[in-house]
């Protein structure tokens, strides 16, 4: 087995979204070996991904042009970690990065909550749609319904009207109520305020329902119809495909491979930092939705702060406080009135798949006390997606809380385990010498 290349890097960025780009570039202002790794071709993370038929956006283009004396390491996935060392996956093979200081910005990845049907083709996480449209999944003429809660529906349906889909309606979860009173606190924040209205202006004709949702999807071999409930009662209408999201959850993985404290403000964990990004355990930092759902002027600032913080500048990072706290009253807005109703955790039927890689229904969850006990009876979550979809959802659900992460961090090839193994990446009872 050949060695894997190995370089190190003063300060190292995991994760190229608004976040990541903004810490690498502070990073490199002060003179750091900075380097800026993540999974995807191109950066700009979940939020600015780059769409085929439409132009970058203008605050992208800024962030991405600002990257000066940062090496883009892209295509690389954190398969596991070590003192001071991350091993990634590339498609040349494996390779060692080693770090002075590390900033986690591995952003966020959308709440799906299942419900009968919710496992058919034609059915997608929101932002898991809006994803695919940009990069060129065909969605014109297609009859959409967006469906969940947050503004982040409002971005997704912008996108596929965009791209010449017919967007039915959007179905938001909150109250009437609730969202006008969002509205209202938005004064505080106008450039928030401008940009809603952008998103309403360029759905105009769309109906937009409130205190609504999805209760059930329906189809043979694909979507064909979905049920939704609202004040008005329960009506069914046809449609191709649906999209629909619950809000966020930071992505914590690495985060707790790594030993950084975590904390619940919820069913969801983010990282435990103190004022200037500082995580637990010393030289590692972290930005954006990993410390807690924020936007994108949040992860912003706080990429800032991290990035400054990790190259020594302290004073230049905690001058940018007042920025990130008045960004984080944002976030607690947001949480606040976007709150899901309880009904929504009670959609699923015993019948209902939970775990879709491994063919797992709710039913055969019963009587486990926690989720290692029914993932070894089961295989709940021992499928490609390492339980992000399925764990998440179950902890939303209040059946198990989020456990710790293993490596590999996500599905590697042998060679990259065999380096993990040889290079000590791996805990003990991965090693092919124990029981």
């Amino acid at each position: 087995m050949t060695e894997p290349m190995t370089e190190h890097y003063d300060v190292l960025v995991v994760g190229a979204g608004p976040a990541g780009l903004a810490a690498a570039q502070a990073a490199a202002t002060h003179g750091a070996r900075v380097g800026l790794l993540d999974a995807q071709a191109q950066a700009g993370g979940q939020v600015w991904r780059h769409d085929v038929r439409r132009a970058t956006p203008r605050a992208a283009r800024r962030a991405l042009a600002a990257l000066e004396n940062v090496q883009v390491l892209a295509r690389h996935s954190v398969v596991a970690a070590a003192s001071h060392s991350l091993l990634v996956e590339t498609p040349d093979g494996a390779r060692q990065l080693r770090y002075g200081s590390l900033v986690l910005a591995t952003g966020a990845r959308e709440l799906l909550l299942p419900f009968p049907g919710w496992t058919l083709p034609g059915v997608t996480g929101a932002g898991g749609l809006q994803a695919l449209v940009k990069q060129g999944w065909p969605i014109a003429g297609k009859r959409v319904m967006v469906a969940g809660s947050g503004p982040l529906l409002l971005a997704a349906a912008a996108t596929l009207r965009a791209h010449g889909a017919h967007v039915l309606g959007i179905y938001e979860q909150a109250t009437a109520s609730a969202v006008r009173a969002f509205a209202w606190r938005l004064r505080r924040w106008p450039a928030r305020a401008v940009q809603a209205a952008g998103l309403r202006a360029r759905l105009a004709g769309v109906p937009y329902y409130f205190g609504t949702f999805v209760r059930a999807a329906h189809g043979e071999q694909t979507l064909g119809s979905i049920e939704v409930e609202g004040p008005r009662g329960v009506r069914r209408i046809d449609c191709d495909q649906l999209a629909v999201g619950y809000g966020l959850v930071p992505n914590v993985e690495l985060a707790g491979l790594l030993g950084c404290e975590l904390e619940h403000a919820g069913a969801h964990p983010c990282v435990r930092v103190d004022s200037l990004l500082h995580t637990s355990v010393p030289g590692i930092h972290a930005a954006g939705e990993l410390c807690g759902i924020g936007g994108l002027a949040a992860a912003r600032i706080e990429g800032s702060i991290a990035g400054h913080a990790a190259a020594g500048a302290h004073r230049i990072a905690a001058a940018l406080l007042p920025h990130r706290t008045r960004e984080r009253r944002f976030a607690a807005l947001l949480a606040q009135h976007f709150a899901l109703d309880p009904r929504l955790h009670a959609l699923a039927t015993p019948q209902t798949l939970i775990c879709r890689c491994e063919d797992v229904t709710l039913a055969a969850l019963d009587g486990f006390g926690n989720a290692r006990d029914a993932r070894l009876a089961t295989r709940c979550g021992m499928g490609a997606c390492q339980g992000r979809i399925c764990g998440t959802a179950l902890a939303e659900l209040g059946r198990f809380p989020r456990s710790g992460s293993r490596p590999p961090l996500f599905p590697a090839r042998l060679a990259t385990l065999a380096v993990a193994e040889a290079e000590s990446f791996l805990p003990d009872n991965y090693r092919g010498n124990r029981t």
